[in-house]
């Protein structure tokens, strides 16, 4: 048991850490026992240690996109939040409805056109990347992998930024109009098995989902003539179009195309923008003769002649 005078040294010493203390057990320096500005400092950096290691094992446990989905639903909140909302009155500077009076009959917008790109870049990474990053300001709804993996990326209903400015017949807005399927692909080779596969399954799903019209199944070079070449000349549109995805011509061994026919006549009624006739010359024989050249021969004005009588 430690006399009075020993007692009264330790709670001295407790108030100045650079005196002895003396305990039951002997003597030593009180800085083995008392937190001193260069433990505190120590301590605190192995705590930040830990905890910069404890955040990075969370967040690698996340999924990698987990934020890039987080802000998808985010958004996608607040969109419901509008639509959810009563319609306003309508000021139209007369005596006002005194109740807001809301149908029972509405649905929601339908797609009504699908636009196949290729996504011209390196890897199905790269673009997964690409449209979720905000400072591209590019997105489709759905992406194809070479494997024929598909991620869907948005909601059919939501609008993608896939088209940029482009026209079809007289749609001008096509993003708004519009499913955006990008496959990978950098423009320079043919579409794998698996892609096609899988393309094929997902067009037969949108088409008896939307009641999408054959004939608009469309590629981003159609709508965007002057700017766009996708996808690239290796698409198997035909087959496409033998599985009701898209138009195709017939046999055109008879056909006799008249002395009056106008060809950006004809490639207008079809859907395209003629302000720049070589450029929908050109992506009209890419489209349906996997050419790249933009002279109309007799052969070629009979496909077209063909396919203008199919879309009126």
């Amino acid at each position: 048991m430690l006399n009075s005078y020993s007692n009264a040294r330790y709670k001295k010493i407790l108030k100045k850490p650079e005196t002895v203390i003396a305990n039951p057990t002997g003597y030593r320096s009180v800085s083995s026992l008392i937190y001193t500005p260069n433990k505190v400092v120590c301590m605190l950096t192995r705590f930040y240690v830990l905890l910069t290691v404890l955040c990075i094992i969370i967040s690698c446990s996340r999924p990698q996109y987990y934020q890039t989905n987080k802000s998808y639903k985010k958004q996608a909140k607040q969109y419901a939040k509008v639509i959810e909302q009563q319609p306003a009155f309508f000021d139209a500077q007369v005596a006002a409805p005194v109740d807001w009076v809301g149908t029972t009959n509405f649905n929601l917008r339908k797609p009504n056109y699908v636009i196949i790109h290729h996504t011209a870049q390196n890897s199905c990474e790269q673009t997964l990347t690409t449209f979720t990053l905000p400072r591209t300001q590019v997105s489709a709804h759905y992406v194809i992998c070479q494997d024929g993996s598909v991620h869907h990326m948005l909601n059919d209903y939501l609008r993608a930024w896939h088209a940029g400015i482009a026209k079809w017949g007289n749609a001008t807005d096509i993003n708004s109009a519009s499913i955006g399927i990008e496959i990978d692909n950098n423009g320079l080779q043919a579409f794998t098995p698996l892609q096609v596969n899988s393309l094929l399954q997902l067009l037969d799903t949108l088409k008896r989902k939307y009641a999408i019209p054959a004939a608009n199944f469309i590629g981003h070079a159609d709508i965007a003539p002057s700017r766009k070449v996708d996808p690239n000349i290796y698409f198997p549109w035909k087959l496409l179009a033998d599985k009701g995805f898209g138009l195709w011509y017939g046999d055109t061994t008879n056909i006799s195309v008249p002395t009056n026919f106008s060809t950006p006549a004809a490639l207008r009624i079809i859907g395209y923008d003629i302000k720049d006739s070589t450029a929908a010359i050109r992506t009209f024989k890419r489209h349906f003769l996997q050419d790249t050249t933009d002279v109309l021969f007799d052969a070629d004005k009979k496909i077209l002649f063909d396919l203008m009588r199919k879309s009126m």
